[in-house]
């Protein structure tokens, strides 16, 4: 009979904060493994030594490095892949030979634990489980003693080893972040914390729980003494109070501002901005000036996560489809004494946010409020671009999503562009929820196209996954055509070239 596996966690470092179950298995066990580094001392040993049984087998499983140096051919992940696959192999001779073992884990085995990738290769084969343990952010989290999330806070785990403007991006998106995986990537995380303008509320924990504890300001911390086990706390802050004290700060400055001074005085402004359709060199020098100048950047998401972080910018980042919401979202920060990036993919007066903020300032009393568009690169220019020049003579732009009109309008206005013989650009050609647009788009040119007319298809243009192909409508699959997909459809001058390349004459025959 082979022997049961369990991996347990021993928390951050006090050997009073190992649970109850996990004292009785490590003192139940035949083999107790655990981690070090190089130099062979096991902090997890430490934390639970006094829990050891008379006469168990100790199984110290070294790190081959801790820097990720190293002249494996797979480099630093296959080193210790082979490792993990070693360290397997000595447990699962315990286990074969019927003896228990228990892996000790610091804090919790599945969080950030190196018990993850034993467990990976063995609870196949054998009686496996877990015991949780004290995570090292509860242990920090207590050290700091400061409420880390409150009310409806986003708290993010997020490693130093990002590279900075990820890690300020991620900062300054959250409400309460912990930070892990110092050492020699503080200075990094310092920089981050600063151009997310965090560092004043971050605190820097070192060896929580244990009497060598410390806890101090992370902006007072020397760089050169900071261990791979310490972590930064951000805690969230206390958005009812915050609220409050704004409110107290209104009414006191109400009642010493001089009478008289209309609302919107202020030098506030929208800039619409648009980023192109993907990579950061499609993303033009007039639209990264005024980004470094703003101090608010509204938008969906994913665009908003495309603007690098920085000391002094909040980001105001919101879901799909509630355009109008955000637009006046930024008009009023800019009627209060705002600058006010709005941003979109591609060109934001092509089917992006700059309509729509000239909506909400129409529709919602803002029009006192400065409003400039900055152009970008848009899709069709990106996607004509990488297959030649299709775009060379008249050409129309269209929108098969009917969110915002009806598909009577969108089928009349093909069938005119198809007639007039336009080249045509179709945006949002398909999506999740609609994916009949398409088919239904190719059968409105085949009423008034050659079936040979060439149609190129580009996806993720710009991005690592870009591809182009270039078809007809007859062989056009729209089962193939996505959200990530641009459509262009050709008109009947438009050639291809032997290198596969397509081109539209600026003369009509």
């Amino acid at each position: 009979m082979t022997g049961w596996l369990r991996g347990v966690g021993v928390g951050p470092g006090d050997p009073e904060l190992v649970t109850v179950k996990a004292t009785r298995l490590i003192g139940e066990a035949d083999v107790v493994a655990f981690h070090s580094g190089p130099r062979g001392d096991s902090i997890a040993r430490r934390i639970a030594a006094s829990y050891f049984r008379e006469g168990v087998v100790e199984e110290l499983l070294v790190y081959p490095v801790t820097t990720g140096a190293t002249d494996h051919p797979l480099g630093y992940h296959g080193l210790m892949a082979d490792f993990y696959d070693e360290s397997a192999d000595r447990l699962a001779a315990h286990l074969d030979s019927g003896r228990n073992v228990v892996v000790l884990a610091e804090g919790d085995p599945l969080f950030y634990g190196t018990y993850m990738y034993l467990h990976d290769r063995l609870a196949d084969r054998y009686d496996t489980a877990v015991v949780p343990g004290v995570t090292s952010v509860s242990g920090s989290a207590a050290a700091v003693a400061t409420g880390l999330c409150r009310h409806e806070d986003v708290l993010t785990i997020l490693p130093g080893t990002l590279p900075v403007p990820e890690l300020a991006r991620r900062l300054a998106d959250t409400e309460a972040a912990v930070v892990m995986k110092l050492g020699r990537t503080f200075e990094n995380v310092r920089e981050a914390l600063r151009q997310a303008g965090r560092l004043d509320e971050a605190r820097y924990v070192e060896r929580a729980s244990t009497e060598a504890e410390r806890v101090v300001p992370v902006a007072e911390v020397d760089a050169s003494t900071v261990p791979y086990m310490s972590m930064v706390v951000v805690p969230g802050r206390d958005l009812r109070a915050d609220a409050a004290g704004r409110a107290e700060s209104s009414r006191t400055a109400d009642a010493h501002a001089p009478q008289g001074v209309p609302e919107g005085s202020g030098q506030g402004e929208v800039v619409v901005i648009g980023l192109g359709p993907g990579p950061d060199r499609w993303i033009t020098p007039e639209v990264s000036a005024e980004l470094a100048q703003v101090g608010h950047v509204v938008g969906y998401a994913p665009y908003v996560n495309r603007v690098p972080q920085r000391e002094g910018l909040t980001r105001h980042a919101s879901g799909n489809t509630v355009e109008v919401d955000r637009a006046r979202d930024a008009l009023e920060l800019a009627r209060k004494g705002e600058r006010v990036a709005v941003v979109s993919g591609g060109d934001a007066g092509v089917f992006g946010m700059a309509s729509a903020v000239f909506e909400a300032a129409d529709a919602h009393g803002y029009t006192d409020v400065p409003v400039r568009v900055l152009p970008g690169v848009t899709a069709a220019q990106a996607v004509a671009a990488r297959a030649g020049a299709p775009l060379g003579g008249d050409f129309a732009i269209m929108s098969l999503s009917d969110r915002l009109k009806p598909w009577t309008v969108i089928e009349k206005r093909l069938r005119a562009a198809a007639a007039a013989d336009l080249v045509v650009a179709l945006y949002n050609p398909a999506s999740r929820s609609r994916t009949e647009q398409i088919a239904r788009a190719r059968e409105v040119f085949l009423e008034k196209r050659d079936p040979a007319t060439v149609v190129v298809v580009g996806r993720d243009v710009g991005r690592a996954e870009e591809s182009l192909t270039v078809t007809t409508l007859t062989d056009l699959d729209p089962a193939a055509i996505d959200m990530k997909c641009l459509v262009i459809v050709c008109a009947s001058g438009t050639r291809v070239t032997g290198a596969g390349q397509v081109w539209t004459p600026r003369f009509v025959r």
